[in-house]
């Protein structure tokens, strides 16, 4: 007899519904602690299937429950949503619709990486975190000499050696010059932790051959590659370049009704968005490289402008990748 359970994740507790024989059969709720899904597992069979929505605990509850059952899925939240919205939700409902999804066979599917990716994935989230902070921490200093009426630094980098020297000279109230030097301090503290994660991260891609396969791309370097590699994965499973754009959220809405023609908006930003920002940072690059991306990046900026430019040659280096890893 073939059963579904359905989990609607919370961060202390799951709710649980079983499908059985085309019948939903709520069971309560489970603790979601390491010692309260084994306790549940327990109580399953190798021949079931658990279903749940992405959260940031699912790999987790996949590791746990994996040796109890069949196969335990994640399912996409956006597009379970939009197969299956419903006026009531209550926590039964939603794990009764992943549930009957997944035994009608409709339930969208979330690919899982294996060990070695999961692990690449989390320190490049990490690395991205740090590059976000610091890049928060710069504007906080530019909106402090912005407030001041200080002009924009000489220099290329008012946080490199001259920068420093040059803001050291401005003169501005002592409370915003302590604020600066905390900044600095800060932006010296996160470059030390950036220094470490890249590290780690080029010793996780060592030996990898996709990462050394993106490598041979114009202007993907390692910490993209190995970027690119840990959101896609074996990227095989896109059949199409186009599926792969789409996955990391580069391709353009379309709008078309009747028989009128297609409007192209902005790209979707769906997806994975690390790959998506480094593939941005790797188009940047590859702009300023002599080449044949450099010569379609002034071919779009002419007509459209250097944003929308840098977008269309991210959106080339996927089609690359995907070619490159296909081979």
């Amino acid at each position: 007899m073939r059963r579904v359970i359905g989990m609607d994740i919370h961060r202390t507790f799951a709710e649980v519904v079983f499908w059985e024989d085309g019948k939903l059969r709520p069971a309560g709720r489970i603790s979601m602690t390491r010692a309260g899904l084994e306790g549940f597992g327990r109580s399953l069979s190798k021949e079931d299937e658990v279903v749940i929505e992405a959260t940031g605990n699912a790999m987790a509850v996949v590791r746990v429950l994996s040796p109890y059952v069949a196969r335990v899925i994640i399912a996409n939240p956006l597009q379970v949503k939009a197969i299956a919205h419903a006026h009531v939700k209550t926590d039964k409902i939603d794990a009764g619709v992943l549930a009957s999804l997944r035994a009608a066979g409709f339930l969208p599917e979330i690919w899982l990486p294996d060990a070695e990716t999961e692990r690449l994935r989390r320190l490049v989230a990490r690395r991205n975190q740090v590059v976000r902070h610091r890049t928060q921490i710069k504007n906080e200093v530019h909106a402090i000499l912005h407030a001041h009426l200080i002009p924009p630094c000489p220099h290329a980098d008012l946080f490199g050696g001259l920068g420093q020297i040059w803001l050291s000279r401005q003169v501005i109230p002592d409370d915003e010059t302590a604020a600066i030097g905390r900044h600095l301090r800060e932006l010296d503290r996160l470059g030390e932790d950036l220094s470490v994660l890249d590290r780690e991260i080029a010793q996780a891609a060592t030996g990898n051959p996709a990462v050394k396969r993106l490598l041979t791309i114009t202007g993907v370097h390692l910490i993209v590659a190995a970027g690119l590699v840990a959101a896609i994965g074996d990227v095989r499973r896109f059949s199409d370049p186009q599926k792969l754009v789409s996955y990391i959220g580069l391709n353009p809405r379309v709008r078309q009704s009747g028989l009128g023609l297609a409007q192209h908006g902005r790209i979707s930003k769906r997806g994975r968005a690390h790959a998506r920002a480094m593939l941005v940072e790797a188009a940047w690059a590859a702009a300023k490289a002599p080449g044949p991306l450099r010569a379609f990046f002034l071919r779009i900026r002419a007509r459209r402008g250097h944003q929308i430019a840098a977008v269309a040659v991210a959106r080339k280096l996927a089609v690359l990748a995907s070619a490159d890893q296909g081979n």
